[in-house]
């Protein structure tokens, strides 16, 4: 008996994302990673939240382009420390870019973000073409 994955679209497609995202970091222009993002869906919208400590709100940028692709673009000063010589120094700065697909169009009038502690979270409604409708069966 064959069985059938619920969502093997959407699996398939979050593989297909992340293989690029690894080739991007791999290949890329050599310009620091961009934050750390998750992406989360419901019926209506999706849901995303980018690490972004220390970020002037003044060098953020988020867009959604072709109706599915979001982008989080943005500046991080480097710390100025005087006397100091850096042991570690793990926490990107410079200029970054973040662009990840997601599965649907999203109705981008609506897209609402927030910053709060560090954290840019964004809520991206779903296009009305691409919510599930209930079809009225005719006898």
């Amino acid at each position: 008996m064959t069985r059938f994955r619920r969502d093997a679209f959407g699996e398939l497609f979050q593989e297909v994302n992340r293989i690029q995202e690894e080739f991007q970091r791999m290949f890329g222009n050599g310009s620091p990673a961009g934050p750390a993002v998750n992406v989360w869906a419901d019926e209506n919208n999706f849901y995303a939240e980018a690490d972004l400590p220390d970020l002037n709100l003044d060098k953020l940028d988020v867009s959604v382009t072709d109706g599915n692709q979001l982008v989080i673009q943005g500046e991080r000063k480097a710390p100025e420390v005087p006397g100091a010589v850096w042991v570690r120094q793990e926490r990107p700065f410079g200029q970054f870019t973040r662009s990840v697909t997601l599965p649907t169009l999203v109705d981008t009038d609506k897209v609402e973000a927030k910053y709060e502690n560090g954290v840019l979270r964004l809520t991206l409604p779903k296009s009305e073409a691409a919510k599930p409708r209930k079809i009225n069966v005719k006898a």
